[in-house]
């Protein structure tokens, strides 16, 4: 059992219409290599001032800018993770990752569960708590014979989240981020490749790339990593689009070769 997954890296910023446009774009573009999955970033149809992010938030049955994906996913054929976006929900507002069939069709939401409080040593202070209240359900969902689990960006710290996942069954684990250029530069690749060794399943992570407002500068380096942990497709810096085969052979013969998930101690660690 055989997927193509293609990764948008995107340069979203503070207008809307540019960035669905360029959404847009790549979707079209990874849909022509082949990908019958395709990811964009976290906050893929907005950056910027938080006054602005909560100006720019939509329903999640009343969004223009859902309502554009989910009709090029059915246009095309393909499934369409949309990465993530400000979702409106009465009075509060979730860091929502949302995936259509290719019939255009919702499948799975995911609202971020852990917020981007942090104060980076010679950097700057990140509140994400100040806008976004945080999520509280794991979610997978079904493409063919895989599996895949959600996550976004700073989910990313939390090996718990990602054990679960794989406790569920979970193939692959899909991030769509926005991580900061200091962190990045240190972290990124080491994490991406840490989850996938520790639960024997592909990761695969699209990221952010470049400058944005209020002053936000992020890292990109879009990647999939193979349940061994190596690096098979990276984006370099840029604005670009990658693919990947993901196959569950090797998912299954790693797991056959390697069986470290039947080792825990499940009577100490539950």
């Amino acid at each position: 059992m055989k997927i193509t997954i293609g990764l948008s890296q995107m340069n979203s910023r503070d207008n809307k219409q540019d960035n669905l446009l360029a959404a847009e774009k790549s979707i079209r573009e990874l849909a022509a290599k082949g990908a019958k999955l395709i990811m964009l970033p976290e906050h893929f149809n907005f950056i910027g001032p938080d006054s602005l992010r909560r100006e720019n938030a939509e329903p999640l049955n009343e969004s223009p800018s859902l309502d554009r994906i989910r009709t090029l996913a059915s246009q095309l054929k393909v499934h369409v993770h949309i990465g993530s976006y400000m979702e409106r929900d009465e009075k509060r507002f979730f860091n929502t990752g949302v995936v259509f069939d290719d019939n255009g069709e919702r499948i799975a939401r995911y609202r971020k569960i852990h917020l981007f409080d942090v104060e980076i040593p010679g950097g700057k202070s990140y509140r994400e708590s100040d806008i976004v209240s945080p999520g509280n359900e794991l979610v997978t969902f079904p493409i063919g014979g895989f599996l895949f689990g959600m996550a976004t960006c700073y989910d990313l710290r939390f090996p718990e989240l990602f054990r679960r996942l794989a406790e569920l069954g979970t193939d692959v684990i899909l991030l769509p981020a926005a991580f900061t250029l200091q962190t990045g530069r240190d972290h990124w690749e080491l994490l991406l490749r840490a989850r996938a060794v520790e639960n024997l399943c592909w990761v695969a992570a699209a990221g952010q790339w470049g400058p944005a407002p209020p002053n936000n500068l992020t890292y990109g380096r879009s990647m999939v990593v193979n349940p061994w942990g190596l690096v098979v497709s990276q984006a370099q810096d840029g604005v670009s689009t990658i693919t990947a085969e993901l196959d569950l052979e090797t998912l299954r013969a790693t797991r056959t070769r390697f069986p470290a998930l039947d080792h825990i101690r499940r009577d100490l660690f539950s």
